[in-house]
């Protein structure tokens, strides 16, 4: 493992802070615990119908958001334990490539199930910017564990404000191994790559363009348990699988007005600066509205000359 880790130990962490709309589709919406620039191409998908032809709520039309974007996450010196994010994104929303790796892949292919209807198409050029302030504790070696902050969404979709507070990458495999394990049977140690991480947001929500009919507020709780290979002298990861899980009072209202809760699954491999994450709502057993995405992006922070590190 020293090999591995000194063979690695100029690799940056891939990362990108989470913006609109994917935070409310279930995608990890953590904080970035290190300075990241990275471009993400990110792609989601909002169903009118579900399999049987059961319509979501008052949106007429069916959308699939396919965002170009850049995301800047600084941790200042000069304001240490504080970090500022910047994400812009823009992009074609229409059917594809959303609408063939839902109906013609997932549902067809792999499960040959029905496909979903589509009535009316979204096809428009949408677009996102987000900021974010965070402030961070250290808890003994565990820098930059605990966080506190809130930002603000705006764009073609939805606009939003927003709080949020957890912990990311609690170092829960070192915890429960008694070091005198590590020392009689080292094959132990690989469960010191274990890590926990949680969040709770509140968000106050106002229609958009593409969504003209919003819950008034959103509460939102996250949790993700992840295995990797960390860096020893700040913890990012050099690779780390996550698997995490989303409950979402709702961006959404239902025919009446009332908020739609929503359910998701994610999971996301990091190697080195790149990044693939996907999320779902199979955890609500509906199949429709904010149904699925994926990401995949990249971070050239530790590329970038000195004259353009502003830290």
């Amino acid at each position: 493992m020293p090999l591995v880790v000194g063979l690695l130990a100029s690799a940056a962490a891939a990362r990108a802070e989470t913006g609109a709309p994917a935070v409310h589709w279930g995608a990890l919406a953590y904080p970035d615990q290190s300075p990241t620039v990275a471009l993400t191409g990110n792609f989601n998908r909002f169903t009118e119908f579900n399999g049987e032809g059961r319509r979501f709520n008052n949106i007429r039309e069916t959308m699939g958001f396919n965002f170009a974007s850049i995301s800047w996450t600084e941790h200042w010196r000069h304001w240490e334990h504080w970090s500022t994010n910047l994400t812009v994104g823009a992009g074609p929303t229409g059917n594809q490539p959303t609408g063939y790796l839902q109906n013609e892949f997932i549902h067809d292919t792999v499960w040959g199930i029905p496909k979903v209807p589509i009535g009316r198409l979204r096809e428009e050029t949408d677009f996102m910017i987000d900021g974010s302030l965070t402030r961070w504790i250290d808890l003994g070696a565990w820098r930059n564990g605990l966080f506190a902050g809130g930002g603000v969404s705006t764009g073609s979709l939805y606009h939003e404000g927003f709080a949020r507070a957890g912990f990311r990458r609690a170092p829960l495999g070192s915890w429960i191994l008694p070091p005198s394990w590590e020392q009689a049977i080292p094959v132990f140690g690989w469960l010191k790559g274990f890590h926990l991480s949680a969040m709770v947001r509140y968000g106050r929500l106002y229609s958009g363009a593409a969504f003209r009919e919003v819950s008034p507020e959103s509460y939102l709780a996250q949790g993700s348990i992840s295995w990797g290979i960390y860096d020893p002298a700040d913890g990012s990861p050099f690779f780390e699988i996550e698997i995490g899980a989303t409950i979402d009072s709702g961006l959404f209202a239902d025919f009446k007005g009332n908020a739609l809760e929503e359910r998701f699954w994610t999971a996301a491999v990091r190697i080195r600066r790149f990044t693939f994450e996907t999320w779902n709502d199979q955890l609500n057993r509906q199949d429709y509205g904010p149904t699925y995405g994926f990401a995949i992006s990249y971070d050239f922070s530790s590329t970038l000359p000195a004259s353009l590190q502003w830290r």
